[in-house]
């Protein structure tokens, strides 16, 4: 643990050796003594963690001094040490900014130590939250958090920077597992707002009845086992972002309140009357084609001009052409990490297979795929065999790639014998295929895994 440096300002010589040798006790703090204000002031450049400082100098009074210092550094904790037992001295000293006061008696050691104590965890938090803000900041930098190289994520790149120099709502679509929260997450912790709250709502996964108080809150009573107050997310998100995932999903009846908030500003707690404004940025996203839901009137025309503002369209990730590549790197790197592995490649067979596969769960499958195959292989290495991809649709697997009728043939039977468990006379009579014509597929397949 780093040294923790202390000035001790105190005129008598005694008391302020006692205190110095108490306070050494620590072997992580680092103790200066000072006689006078001015030699306290004259060394702030060496920028102490705290400064304890007597209520009376011979050349200045502590009220004065303490000024001084908070003109030089308002974030250096202050506590003064006082022989003035009179509360109203001590009131003035802490609203002027001093973290403790303390009456100089038989336990002024053990009180300082105390408070000591207290301050440096206090200390320890803010730089710890500090710490954690600036990696957040790091992990959402958007430029690492969406890796890629191809024109499709450029162009998301650049709509992601226009969107950071104003206010303006977000509108994110794209197919599911294309990184949408991603996105929003990456808008926020580059923009203004950052260090104000991200409030993420998922309507989805929020039962109908729900929805409203989840929004604006609701007063203890407001309904059945409604025992206590709740604030809702648009408050919660004051001064920062409410992202409203899946906005599609949300009920004709509720989306015409949200046009009314989202016009007005305001919002009113369910059972209450108290009207409360807010400032929170929009970024909603959704999988669905908007246009369409207003057009077949499962969404409101109004409200879709309301939130639209800049749309951010994410590419499938079959669209992505290399990107796949550095995208299960990427999530190579980071189970390996979380696990405690070694470092992990891909053969080019398995790289080969990666790229002519079209991901119809979009990132989100890749990082399943990489993961299961960085369990499954041998010698540290991906080879084909590894990579397992669980189509759910089949169909729109067989039509997604660019081939040949003749490969388009073989990938169905080699898909159906695989589901028959390798029955070639199941396989035969399910397609009205020659049993021959399955034989010689498999003959040479396996001619091509040798060579």
């Amino acid at each position: 643990m780093k040294s923790f440096k202390i000035f001790l300002v105190e005129d008598d010589p005694f008391f302020g050796e006692t205190l110095k040798y108490h306070l050494k006790l620590n072997p992580d703090f680092e103790v200066l003594l000072f006689k006078t204000g001015k030699e306290c002031l004259d060394n702030l450049f060496l920028n102490p963690n705290i400064i304890c400082l007597d209520f009376g100098l011979p050349d200045t009074s502590g009220d004065v001094l303490l000024k001084k210092i908070q003109q030089t550094n308002n974030k250096i904790p202050i506590i003064i040490i006082s022989g003035q037992e009179e509360i109203e001295v001590a009131v003035d000293f802490l609203k002027s900014g001093a973290k403790d006061y303390i009456v100089k008696s038989a336990h002024t050691k053990e009180l300082l130590w105390n408070s000591i104590i207290k301050i440096r965890e206090n200390l320890s938090l803010i730089e710890e939250v500090e710490e954690l803000k600036e990696k957040l900041e790091q992990k959402f930098s958007f430029e690492k958090t969406l890796l890629g190289q191809s024109d499709a994520i450029k162009a998301v790149f650049n709509k992601i920077n226009k969107s950071l120099s104003t206010n303006i709502n977000v509108s994110i679509t794209g197919e599911t597992g294309t990184g949408k929260e991603i996105v929003a997450k990456a808008i926020h912790y580059n923009s203004d707002r950052k260090n104000k709250p991200f409030v993420a709502l998922n309507m989805a996964a929020i039962p109908r009845e729900l929805v409203e108080s989840e929004f604006f809150g609701h007063e203890k009573g407001a309904f059945t086992g409604a025992d206590q107050r709740s604030i809702g997310k648009f408050e919660q998100a004051h001064g920062g972002i409410i992202f409203l995932d899946e906005i599609a999903e949300l009920d004709l009846n509720l989306q015409s309140k949200l046009l009314r908030v989202l016009q007005e500003r305001e919002v009113t707690r369910l059972g209450g009357k108290e009207v409360i404004k807010f400032n929170a940025r929009l970024i909603i996203a959704t999988h669905k084609d908007l246009k369409e839901e207003v057009k077949k009137g499962t969404f409101r025309e109004d409200l879709y001009y309301r939130i639209i503002g800049l749309p951010i369209e994410l590419p499938p990730l079959r669209e992505r052409g290399h990107d796949v590549l550095l995208l299960a790197k990427h999530f190579i790197d980071l189970f390996t990490k979380d696990n405690k592995l070694k470092t992990i490649n891909i053969s080019k067979q398995a790289k080969d297979k990666l790229l002519k596969y079209k991901f119809p769960g979009n990132i989100r499958e890749l990082k399943s795929v990489i993961e299961l195959a960085c369990v499954m292989c041998d010698n540290n290495e991906i080879e084909v065999d590894d990579l397992t991809f669980d189509t759910i649709n089949d169909t729109d697997f067989f039509l997604s790639d660019d081939k040949t009728l003749k490969e388009f043939t073989s990938d169905i039977i080699l898909h159906y014998l695989k589901k028959n468990n390798e029955d070639v006379l199941k396989t035969a009579k399910q397609l009205d295929i020659g049993k021959s014509t399955i034989y010689n597929l498999i003959q040479s397949s396996q001619t091509k895994k040798m060579i």
